[in-house]
């Protein structure tokens, strides 16, 4: 006995039918070379002093030279490279004067920030909580790239709770050197890394028992360490 056929069977033969264009299209070529590209020296695959060409950049990616010029373009005016015609592309290293520019700012935002996030609420708390459980685990991986990604959120989330969103923005801004400078210290100082962990516990620590005080003075020694490791080894 035949039967007309069911809704379910119905639904899924019409998704069958549609249009393979209606599927999730992939992102524009030149923006998967510029996220290639910007990944790759965020992560310090591609190291400050490296040159890049047009051919091997489309080569990787899979595209033509036309995608990689324009990205290459965007990345010159964020800072990343330096482009010189009929070579290639510099991956500019980091100075030790951006360094000292990005800690400074760090400081001036994140220590207010600090200040007026005691006391904390449960929502700030259990945020930072799970950011450093997330980060130890990254750790326990080797996942360096990831740690610094994790740790930048973690004191992201510290400055977004201020609700100040001019400071916001302006610490947004900072957010590539900031993960360029992290994944440098924990290359050159793996030791280090078992300490960072322990300073972002000191901060979670003062927030959760309402200390400005504390809060403040663990934000200022965590951030400045940056400085005085990524010095010795960036120049």
């Amino acid at each position: 006995m035949s039967s007309a056929p069911t809704r379910t069977a119905a639904r899924e033969s019409a998704t069958a039918d549609r249009p393979a264009k209606q599927a999730t299209k992939a992102p524009p070529a030149a923006e998967r070379v510029y996220a290639h590209i910007k990944d790759a020296v965020l992560e310090r695959r591609y190291e400050g002093g490296m040159l890049l060409t047009e051919g091997e950049l489309a080569e990787a990616v899979g595209v033509s030279r036309t995608p990689v010029r324009e990205a290459l373009l965007r990345l010159e005016v964020e800072g990343l490279i330096k482009l010189y015609p009929k070579k290639g592309a510099l991956v500019l290293p980091v100075s030790a004067q951006e360094i000292a520019d990005v800690v400074e700012t760090r400081l001036l935002v994140e220590k207010h920030a600090a200040a007026k996030a005691v006391p904390a609420g449960e929502a700030l708390i259990s945020e930072l909580t799970e950011l450093l459980e997330t980060m130890r685990q990254q750790v326990e991986s080797g996942d360096l790239a990831a740690v610094s990604v994790t740790d930048r959120a973690f004191h992201a989330a510290i400055v977004r709770n201020a609700g100040n969103q001019i400071l916001d923005r302006l610490y947004e801004q900072l957010r590539d050197r900031q993960l360029r400078m992290g994944v440098a210290v924990m290359h050159a100082h793996p030791d280090r890394i078992a300490k960072n962990l322990a300073e972002h516990a000191e901060i979670l620590d003062a927030l959760r028992a309402g200390d400005p005080d504390a809060a403040t003075d663990a934000v200022h020694r965590h951030v400045s360490w940056v400085r005085n490791l990524a010095q010795g080894d960036v120049r």
